[in-house]
């Protein structure tokens, strides 16, 4: 029997070494790394739901006033340009004191901003945004100006003297969470150039507007989607995803009566503010 010779037994050994370093690095990168990343994912997990057993903040109310108006356009006001649009104000009530029954800087406002705003309709009749809308102006027509960044950032109300110097016209919030968030969701121009008929020289400047102008409201129902942001005195963070479905319709007419008033004390984990682990 011949005996096999190795004539580079070095290089034999060199090459045996990179393949162990080889195969030791993909066990760690394909292996151990996805292996540490999912026990790490878990640990995580597991720690923002111990922080929210006991949620510090959650909402507690929800409020949504919804009507329309025609805005005239026409000369001396003749009725026959007419723009029709649909408004809903919105207020959110945050509960702050089932976890913690007196005010501590653990449970009141530094900094309350909303983001992530998403809109969807049932056509694409109009254009629609959110902004504030002062509690002063709740359930009234009044337009309230487009977004000029992608954030509603509140001011927050700390004191008695700060209350007297406040402009209620740009976003507030009262620290002990003693105000509701107050939003208007607008749908500008529905119709427009929408004239009255030859026998009527009058209008509903509310809600029936909407079926005097023969507008469907499968087409203008809409989902409000957008993302509540906490920073509490302790400079702790917490989050609320918020998603409203709104249907404009009902067996009593709706809108179509002139407005609709819709109030619904809410429950669940998903109204509940999230801490955010640091």
């Amino acid at each position: 029997m011949k005996k096999i010779r190795i004539k580079h037994p070095k290089t034999i050994l060199i090459i045996f070494i990179l393949l162990m370093c080889t195969l030791s690095f993909l066990y760690y990168d394909l292996i151990f790394k996805v292996s540490y990343a999912k026990d790490e994912f878990v640990t995580q997990v597991e720690k923002i739901a111990e922080q929210n057993e006991n949620p510090i903040f959650k909402i507690q109310k929800i409020l949504i006033y919804s009507s329309a108006n025609a805005i005239d356009k026409s000369e001396n006001e003749s009725l026959q340009d007419l723009s029709v649009l649909q408004y809903s104000d919105i207020a959110i009530t945050i509960d702050n004191t089932s976890t913690i029954y007196e005010l501590t800087n653990e449970n009141t406002i530094k900094e309350l901003y909303i983001d992530n705003i998403s809109i969807s309709t049932g056509s694409d009749k109009g254009h629609q945004y959110v902004n504030y809308k002062s509690a002063l102006d709740f359930a009234k027509y009044k337009e309230v100006k487009k977004l000029n960044s992608d954030e509603i950032k509140y001011n927050i109300v700390n004191t008695n003297d700060e209350n007297s110097n406040t402009d209620y016209g740009l976003p507030t919030f009262y620290a002990d969470c003693s105000n509701p968030i107050t939003l208007e969701y607008m749908n500008q121009d529905i119709i427009t150039n929408y004239a009255t008929s030859s026998d009527s020289n009058t209008i509903s400047f509310n809600g029936k507007v909407l079926q005097e102008a023969n507008i469907d409201l499968n087409d203008i129902n809409y989902s409000l989607n957008f993302t509540i942001h906490i920073v509490n005195n302790l400079n702790e963070k917490f989050i609320c995803p918020v998603r409203l479905q709104v249907d404009l319709g009902g067996n009593d007419g709706g809108i179509y009566k002139g407005y609709k008033y819709d109030t619904t004390s809410v429950s669940g984990y998903e109204y509940n503010f999230i801490k955010l682990i640091k």
